[in-house]
């Protein structure tokens, strides 16, 4: 299951993306603009490219990428959600 970008940056049906398409993609959900992504907000994510089991997905996503504990990702944990994006969402980071 790729992220497929419903709005955002990449356009919908994009499995390929740069880092910083993607990047952009994932701050476009942090609602309450915080500058952190929360459970809820993957779980927007990845409920908008239509994946299943969102919750359970987000959940792993954050334990993935949230190095110091504190349930969300910020700018400096970024970098650990797209790995975990790239491993278990099935998306293509590119090189422009």
């Amino acid at each position: 299951m790729a992220i497929l970008a419903t709005r955002g940056v990449p356009e919908y049906g994009r499995r390929e993306m740069t880092v910083g398409e993607l990047t952009r993609w994932l701050k476009s959900f942090d609602t309450d603009k915080d500058g952190r992504i929360s459970k809820e907000e993957l779980a927007d994510a990845i409920r908008a490219d239509g994946g299943w089991f969102a919750r359970r997905r987000s959940k792993r996503g954050i334990q993935a990428a949230d190095s110091n504990g504190n349930g969300f990702v910020d700018e400096n944990e970024i970098n650990n959600l797209i790995e975990f994006a790239k491993k278990y969402l099935g998306v293509k980071i590119i090189s422009l």
